[in-house]
């Protein structure tokens, strides 16, 4: 499924809670509740899955942006919805904010996400799927939720040791406290810390630089790096000559051996 016909436009989704911004070979897509620094309510996150299903659908796509309309990227979850569940195991635990990270991991093009002023708790786990994360050297950027009398279930305690490592999650998960900015870059759990008004300009400038790249190449190679920590390593290496072998036939492989014989730049159209 492609975007809307106008491919530099905006388009707001279900309930308008979320928003691409199509920029040429860029989708940005927006968390757009900024009246309530875009906190996570059921609606906004079943905006937000809906809105990067569209990105993955659409080939011409060749780089995605996660970012915050207004001042923040997202203050985490509506605290009221989570306060007033019925059910400890409501669907926002077990269905609804687990799809929207499965959807946002599993996107075809690599994601970059800007994490301006606030990304707590929730936030911090909606950031983890990503690719690349670009943070505001000023940002509240942490997993609170032992401070509210839970812990991080929203895949917190599963993908940030694969990101940190086990010491480092634990010093994160069980203190609450926020991460220092220059600290989380040192522990390469951000790859970039700016100040915070420019985070969005700076993600996007990341995303373009992948833009650059073959789309086929993108995605394969984003596929056999997400396989690489759970896969043996005979198997994984296996499984990176078929995702290789699967490009060696097409145009775009030939027109980047072409282009650099010929020292120009490259022209890929994902064929």
């Amino acid at each position: 499924m492609a975007l809307a016909a106008n491919r530099s436009g905006m388009e707001s989704v279900g309930t308008g809670l979320a928003r691409i911004d199509r920029n040429d070979r860029r989708a940005d897509v927006y968390l757009a509740r900024p009246e309530k620094r875009n906190a996570m309510s059921v609606e906004l996150i079943r905006d937000l899955t809906a809105a990067f299903e569209r990105v993955d659908a659409d080939e011409d796509v060749r780089a995605v942006t996660l970012l915050g309309e207004g001042p923040v990227l997202s203050a985490g979850m509506d605290l009221e919805m989570m306060r007033d569940r019925v059910e400890p195991d409501s669907d926002v635990d077990r269905d609804v904010f687990p799809t929207l990270l499965e959807t946002v991991e599993t996107t075809r093009q690599p994601t970059v996400v800007g994490i301006k002023r606030a990304a707590p708790a929730g936030a911090f786990e909606l950031t983890l799927p990503c690719d690349f994360r670009i943070l505001g050297r000023d940002a509240k950027y942490g997993l609170l939720e032992v401070t509210l009398g839970t812990f991080p279930h929203g895949g917190g305690t599963q993908r940030l040791p694969r990101l940190v490592g086990l010491s480092k999650a634990k010093e994160i998960v069980l203190t609450g406290e926020y991460v220092d900015p220059e600290a989380a870059e040192r522990m390469g759990l951000v790859h970039e810390v700016c100040a915070d008004e420019a985070v969005d300009e700076r993600a996007k400038a990341f995303a373009d630089r992948l833009c650059e790249n073959a789309p086929l190449a993108l995605e394969n190679g984003k596929r056999a790096l997400n396989a690489a920590l759970e896969t043996p390593l005979d198997r994984g290496l296996e499984f990176e000559r078929t995702l290789a072998r699967e490009l060696d036939d097409t145009d775009d492989y030939r027109e980047g051996f072409d282009a650099r014989l010929a020292d120009r730049e490259p022209q890929f159209r994902g064929e």
